[in-house]
């Protein structure tokens, strides 16, 4: 049995859409791979928070989930069955109904029997991967006749969407992804694949990669649907993105703003050394160009911007003490003077 997603990101069932999200933002930060490099159990971890967070976090995807359990969050889960199966169920427990059942759910048309538990199994079971019966979709026309007695053409298959949680790097880097796909075959078979995913460098959340003849059967003849994977990233406890630029603070010393230095800095591509000018101050930035992140669409790279941040000792013994103090008499002017209202 899966694990239960508001136990995973421990919230109560009755936890509000923003408490859902403070919970999964605490614990991304927590076992982020960024944070914890090669820890295996944290990135798994994080994968788990994420694919929870993929459901918890959209409000139809949850309703369904309270709802029909584990079974709604796998991709192929028919949402439009789902409301078949209510209007179904409703009609059976309505007063008036009359019929009879077998284990299913009895239906009254016209004082004949019809047993819809036999007829379409349940509707949701089939198509995520229960145990359920046909799982193709109600058609009144080919099962009772159609006022002209034609039978409709070729009818494309269904789109589905399935959301993929990524790190802050693998969104810059690209990865691959495996997912369990179960899908309805017209002649009410399940088929179950494993697709394996490449997630191209640059996406940022809600981008969408297509797989092509990979979504819902057509019926009739009709060509299949197309499954669009839609990537959800985590943020970065570092950095933030802006399009396709980065930007990232950079502490540094009283003394290396003030005299200047030569610095080491990460980058997603590697170390880099940047000169920074005597004499810098807190908020001032510098851009390191083509250091941002890939162009989905082939163009140059973002740039990536580093916000200086003076940083004084947490601590000042004697020394430190009288080196302040001599600093402070190096001020020509108050550094206050333009701050009014």
């Amino acid at each position: 049995m899966a694990e239960d997603l508001y136990q995973l990101l421990g919230v109560p069932r009755s936890a509000s859409d923003d408490e859902v999200k403070k919970a999964y933002r605490r614990l991304a930060r927590k076992h982020h791979p960024d944070v914890n490099p090669g820890d295996k159990a944290a990135e798994d971890k994080f994968k788990k928070l994420s694919a929870a967070f993929e459901v918890l976090g959209d409000r139809k995807k949850r309703k369904l989930y309270d709802e029909f359990g584990e079974d709604a969050a796998k991709i192929g889960f028919d949402e439009k069955k789902a409301e078949q199966y209510r209007a179904y169920r409703a009609a059976a427990s309505s007063p008036g109904r009359s019929g009879y059942s077998r284990g299913g759910i009895p239906y009254d048309m016209g004082g004949a029997g019809v047993d819809i538990g036999d007829l379409f199994g349940e509707l949701f079971g089939r198509a995520a991967g229960g145990g359920g019966g046909a799982g193709v979709g109600f058609d009144p026309g080919e099962l009772f006749g159609r006022a002209g007695g034609r039978r409709p053409g070729p009818a494309p298959g269904e789109d589905l969407t399935a959301r993929v949680g990524l790190s802050f790097t693998e969104s810059l880097q690209g990865t691959e992804r495996t997912l369990s796909v179960r899908r309805p075959r017209p002649d009410g078979t399940e088929e179950s694949k494993q697709l394996t995913v490449k997630i191209p460098p640059g996406v940022q959340t809600g981008s969408k990669v297509r797989l092509a003849g990979q979504g819902g059967p057509g019926e009739r003849g009709g060509a299949p649907g197309d499954l669009y994977i839609e990537t959800e990233v985590a943020e970065h406890p570092l950095v933030r993105r802006e399009g396709d630029d980065l930007h990232m603070d950079l502490p540094l010393t009283v003394s290396e703003a003030l005299l200047g230095a030569e610095v080491r800095v990460p980058t997603f591509q590697g170390e880099v050394t940047v000169r920074v000018p005597a004499g810098s101050q807190s908020g001032k930035k510098m851009r390191l160009r083509g250091r941002g992140a890939p162009s989905l669409r082939g163009g140059s790279a973002g740039d990536l911007y580093l916000n200086l941040q003076v940083r004084v000792p947490e601590e000042a013994d004697d020394a430190a003490r009288a080196a302040a103090e001599a600093l402070a008499r190096a001020y020509r002017t108050d550094v206050r003077a333009q701050l009014k209202l």
